[in-house]
């Protein structure tokens, strides 16, 4: 099959399962089609399905995956020791595990195509991650708790592992409670990183966007959590701290530059 025809048997098998998309038309235009391939995967509540559709989903995702690029964190060069700096897409990057930035349902972001890196994760790894997460939340009994982590397979991202974490949503003034939260979710993570071997680990920017914690305080934090989880347990693990925005890379750079 090319991947127009994968696309299309996705598509038709996903439109299947319910009644309610009877009257959707499938457009002829590609990009159509992959955001109307996304938005069925955002909106599908987490259930099994038949093999052969995971089959022909992984090999279109990791083919998708393939044409945007796969940067590995090894050609990267440290602005610090085991500390480094990159610009691109998070879902593109091959270490050993990347962070998301979950929310407390911790079933990924059910907003058709929204910019948000919940759905760009669940997006690319395809359907199995939230069926994964949400039997990782039944067994617990509850949604995630601010500032704790869950770690669940990478499926088809060139990473091995994602890290799950939920920020503190910031609402009006910052507070000591959300620096804090916000500290929470960096020792957490690496915690749970070295829990199981994890030799390398990409960050997100951790709550701003979306829950509006502002960029350089959540980069301050981010550094200092960092540098200090290193420094007090001697861990070796090699931190990435990865953006997306121009605006992050310069306050980053900044400050992973100053006092070297």
């Amino acid at each position: 099959m090319t991947r127009t025809e994968k696309r299309l048997y996705l598509i038709k098998e996903l439109l299947k399962e319910s009644s309610r998309y009877s009257n959707i038309q499938i457009p002829e235009k590609e990009q159509e089609q992959k955001n109307l391939l996304r938005s069925l995967f955002n909106v599908r509540m987490p259930k099994s399905i038949h093999p052969e559709f995971l089959k022909i989903q992984d090999e279109y995702l990791q083919e998708e995956i393939k044409l945007k690029g796969i940067t590995d964190f090894a050609d990267i060069k440290p602005i610090r020791p085991g500390i480094y700096l990159w610009q691109g897409d998070i879902t593109a990057l091959r270490c050993e595990a990347i962070v998301n930035a979950a929310n407390s349902q911790m079933l990924g972001c059910f907003y058709p195509c929204h910019s948000c890196i919940d759905n760009a994760i669940h997006t690319y790894a395809g359907i199995e991650l939230r069926l994964r997460c949400a039997e990782i939340m039944h067994k617990q009994g509850h949604e995630e708790l601010t500032g704790q982590a869950k770690i669940t397979p990478a499926f088809n991202l060139p990473c091995n592992y994602i890290i799950h974490t939920v920020g503190p949503i910031v609402r009006g003034q910052l507070t000591q409670k959300d620096t804090g939260l916000l500290q929470s979710c960096y020792r957490s993570c690496l915690q749970l990183a070295e829990q199981n071997n994890i030799k390398s680990i990409a960050f997100c920017c951790i709550s701003t966007g979306e829950f509006h914690f502002p960029n350089k305080n959540a980069a301050e934090i981010a550094i200092k959590t960092v540098m200090e989880y290193k420094e007090k347990t001697n861990s070796k693990i090699e931190v990435i701290f990865n953006v997306f925005k121009k605006l992050d890379w310069n306050i980053y750079r900044e400050l992973l530059t100053a006092n070297k």
